[in-house]
């Protein structure tokens, strides 16, 4: 709220927020990982997306891969790194829309590195589980997060000194320049060109570490790599729905599945099924299961492999889908098949039927919630509005403390996106140089029928767009309060091929929260689904503003896990 009460726009909120959790909350995201975002300017008709998504390193090629030994990309470690994309992405936002200083953004985060924050007790769990394997293998992760050889106990103030120090050189050479731009302009080509780049170079020329592959190898990425890369805009794709207008990241995301989620729904009487029932329940899940087959499919870099995105998210497309929609949860995988990409759906199918539900890695994948375990790493969201009616929907992750080694002098380990390729030749999906992982990451800003902007999101993983999906049918159909839609009992599948390693599927999964009852969850299992209760308030981790056209502005955040807030002025 600082930012904002001192002139800043909600690109400047949502930039000084982002540096501080990668302070707070580096089990979650971290200045080295990557960040999509959509932006709506005050008057503009639509939104614009930001691809914060870095690409494969030159090195990055199918066979090297296969020379060290994998099947499968590590969810953790020096090889499953991409190109850090979150700063360059917060340098572009900030340039083109921003108000305040880089000092002003970045002060907050300085402060809370040098002179501690309260550690959360999540932060302290991670730490501790993963403690012995740092120790023996990633000493610098062990010096930064065991600082004299202990765990930090939760609630006591918990310093990044490296961090401080990094981010404090890079505003002293950025404010070498005059204005403003330039200085944010110099900080992009100090920590792409400079001596963050310097000191990520030197560390992976020597550096061999342990993975969650269970083997000691050494990484590709290069100072050269992050000197060729840059964060861009990129137009996001939309759909209609009952009058709304809902805007996702492009088909290098898993965004689209949502719309194409909205597709099929649309028409199957979902309105007039309860949101708490078991008829809801079991459609919009048969429907994911449908919308992720595609996503496994056919989803991947448009830049370097042509998408028939258009096919997708077209009505005719949908009706098809929907016609496969049954009574009894189905347990196979579904991709539709589009004329000229045969090949694509049975290499999707192929896939699908030889993974196994093994368990990860050390520090590998990404969890959904708190009923899984602590050592994965996971994402954070921030929605903005400001007073002249500008607005972003972000979602940052990547360079969790437990992805790999921390590199030295800089206080943070690297990403570990690149576990989303695969090592098969001829997908959009496939390891390329230059190539960007299909993220999970899936920020959303909606327009309503009455002119109202809804910027909106979660962390999650694959959940991301299932819970999201699931908030915004409520709120079309059913529920207008945005905190009650929240706060309404949540549900995911994991009948569907996993981004994170090792990519399992959780053939006919459905985890729901209790509060559903007990008569609903009987049901859903007598049609067919694999029922997984979670705890009480567990699942989902929504965040929601809203922007009335009288200029009303409205937040919620979601209860569960306690870490999520909507602050108002």
């Amino acid at each position: 709220m600082s930012l904002l009460e001192k002139g800043g726009t909600a690109i400047d909120a949502a930039a000084g927020m982002g540096f501080v959790l990668h302070v707070v909350e580096p089990h979650l995201n971290g200045p080295f990982g990557d960040m999509p975002a959509l932006i709506r300017l005050a008057g503009e008709d639509a939104p614009r997306a930001v691809c914060g998504q870095g690409t494969a390193p030159a090195g990055a090629t199918i066979a090297h891969y296969h020379s060290e030994g994998l099947d499968l990309i590590p969810g953790s470690g020096l090889l499953a790194t991409v190109i850090p994309g979150a700063f360059g992405a917060w340098m572009l936002m900030l340039r083109d829309h921003g108000r305040l200083s880089l000092r002003e953004i970045l002060e907050p985060a300085i402060h809370y590195a040098r002179h501690g924050h309260p550690i959360l007790p999540r932060v302290v769990d991670t730490i501790a589980g993963l403690g012995e394997f740092f120790k023996q293998e990633w000493p610098t992760s062990y010096a930064t997060w065991l600082p004299g050889g202990s765990v930090p106990v939760a609630h006591s103030l918990f310093t990044n000194p490296a961090l401080a120090d990094m981010w404090q050189r890079l505003l002293q050479e950025a404010e070498t320049k005059s204005t403003r731009e330039a200085q944010i302009e110099a900080a992009r080509a100090t920590f792409y060109q400079g001596f963050i780049a310097e000191s990520i170079d030197d560390y992976m020329k020597d550096a061999c570490v342990m993975d969650a592959a269970g083997g000691r190898r050494r990484g590709v990425l290069n100072g050269q790599d992050m000197a060729n890369w840059r964060a861009e805009y990129d137009a996001p794709l939309s759909v209609d729905y009952n009058g709304w207008d809902v805007w996702k990241c492009g088909m290098w995301s898993q965004g689209p599945s949502l719309l194409q989620s909205l597709r099929i729904l649309d028409g199957m009487g979902i309105g007039e099924m309860d949101s708490n029932g078991a008829d809801f329940v079991h459609t919009v899940t048969e429907v994911l299961k449908l919308s992720f087959a595609d996503r496994e499919a056919y989803y991947g870099d448009p830049r370097q492999t042509e998408i028939p995105a258009d096919i997708l998210l077209s009505k005719d497309y949908a009706t098809a889908r929907r016609a496969l929609v049954g009574q009894v949860a189905s347990l196979d995988q579904r991709p539709g098949r589009i004329d000229g990409y045969d090949a694509w759906v049975d290499a999707a199918l192929a896939r699908a039927a030889r993974q196994t539900e093994a368990g990860p890695g050390a520090g590998a994948g990404e969890p959904t919630m708190a009923h899984l375990t602590d050592r994965r790493g996971d994402t954070v969201h921030i929605d903005v509005i400001d007073q002249w009616g500008n607005m972003i929907s972000a979602t940052p992750s990547g360079g969790w403390l437990q992805s790999s080694p921390v590199i030295p002098g800089l206080g943070a380990p690297l990403n570990s996106r690149a576990q989303m390729f695969w090592l098969d030749e001829g997908l959009p999906t496939s390891l390329a140089p230059g190539r960007r992982p299909r993220t999970t990451l899936s920020p959303s800003i909606a327009r309503l029928p009455d002119g109202s902007w809804l910027p909106f999101g979660t962390p999650g993983g694959d959940q991301q767009d299932q819970w999201q999906l699931i908030l915004l049918l409520r709120l079309v159909h059913h529920e207008k309060n945005l905190q009650a839609a929240i706060d309404a009992p949540l549900f995911h599948t994991g009948h569907l091929q996993a981004s994170f390693y090792p990519r399992a599927i959780r053939r006919g999964h459905l985890m729901l929260e209790p509060a559903f009852g007990a008569n609903v969850i009987n049901e859903l299992q007598q049609r067919g689904h694999e029922i997984e209760v979670s705890e009480p308030w567990s699942v989902g981790r929504l965040t929601a503003a809203k922007l009335e056209p009288s200029g009303l502005l409205r937040a919620a955040a979601t209860p569960r896990l306690m870490q999520a807030y909507a602050i108002g002025r």
